[in-house]
């Protein structure tokens, strides 16, 4: 992907931030008023990823995974310094810094307001995000920044290499607890429905229509046909989840709050952190911003099942690991701006 910038985002992505707003609410409403719906969609479920969410998932996925020239994915190897910045920064520092945070805040600044027994429970909730780096999401975030698509493929296929035998430690050590059982069936579902399963069926498709239609053809015309879907994905994919945590965001308002506050630096922080190491490496942007997203943005499947089957469905750590998804949007859509706005200090590439 060149590194040239778009000729503009159109009227639909370009205020997406106001359509997720809307359909935030919109979720909580339905959640809230109409809890018949989520219990409908939930019960379509296997291995604790919701099969709703992984359609609408596989919706925001394949268009960008047309994009990926195998190439740029043999290639990646010749490009170390993302990867490097991505592994460093997702498990070297991540999980530490969100350790520091969330007990800062949750242990001391709000002492007053939470009990210590619930502000350990909300802390484990953080560490489970902060082990567990993005394995679906980041498709969308590189994609709306203009990441390189087969480069972020490849992180985010290593990412999760790392956590099949570093998750467990690090919750492990930074938790003190030592019956932390990885929900294996969710772990490796997770990737064989967001990066293998999406990943073969763009490669098959690429291939095909390049052969019969030609290169020309396949960019300008059938890959048009997409535009748009990516967003309207997310914004169902919003409905859906914000209604499954409806009545548990509106019957805990200081809680969300307070557990907010510390997921929100630990966002911005480690985004600037490998975005703006990436510039001082002289990374390229479509390698940076990808880069910078996959730490910053988490895998909540796997934090959620986890927080539940140590600490309870209705536990401080469940609730925790739900605000993660509750901020986790508005916050990378912010950040998706700032990536776009800051692409021109990246080195250009031709």
């Amino acid at each position: 992907m060149s590194d040239s910038p778009k000729a503009g985002l159109g009227f639909f992505a370009k205020y997406l931030s106001f359509w997720v707003a809307i359909c935030i609410g919109l979720g909580v409403a339905i959640g809230y008023f109409l809890p018949d719906v989520p219990a409908f969609l939930g019960r379509f479920e296997y291995a604790r990823v919701s099969i709703p969410v992984s359609i609408l998932i596989w919706l925001m996925i394949y268009p960008m995974m047309l994009k990926v020239d195998f190439t740029s994915i043999k290639n990646a190897g010749r490009k170390p310094k993302g990867l490097i910045i991505t592994l460093v920064v997702n498990w070297l520092i991540k999980p530490f810094t969100m350790y520091f945070i969330a007990w800062f805040f949750l242990k001391v600044v709000f002492k007053a307001l939470i009990p210590g027994e619930l502000a350990t429970e909300y802390l484990a909730g953080a560490v489970l995000l902060g082990a567990a780096p993005c394995t679906a999401m980041v498709f969308v975030w590189s994609y709306l920044s203009d990441g390189d698509p087969g480069y972020t493929v490849v992180q985010v296929a290593i990412n999760d290499l790392v956590i099949l035998f570093a998750f467990t430690p690090i919750v492990a050590f930074l938790l003190g607890v030592s019956n932390v059982h990885v929900p294996w069936d969710t772990l490796l579902l997770s990737v064989v429905l967001f990066v293998v399963i999406p990943l073969g069926l763009g490669a098959l498709t690429r291939t095909r229509l390049i052969k019969s239609k030609g290169k020309d053809w396949f960019e300008n015309v059938f890959l048009k046909k997409f535009d748009g879907l990516t967003e309207a994905g997310l914004l169902l994919t919003l409905i859906i989840l914000f209604s499954f945590q409806g009545r548990v965001i509106l019957s805990n308002p200081l809680a969300i709050v307070l557990i907010a506050i510390p997921l929100i630096i630990q966002t911005y922080l480690i985004f600037f952190i490998g975005y703006g190491w990436a510039r001082g490496w002289k990374v390229p942007y479509s390698i940076a911003a990808p880069a910078g997203m996959i730490g910053a943005s988490n895998f909540f499947e796997l934090a959620v099942a986890v927080a539940i089957s140590l600490f309870g469905l209705s536990s401080g750590a469940a609730l925790a690991t739900v605000v993660g998804v509750l901020v986790e949007v508005p916050v990378m859509l912010s950040l998706v701006k700032i990536a776009r706005a800051t692409r021109h200090t990246f080195p250009q590439v031709a």
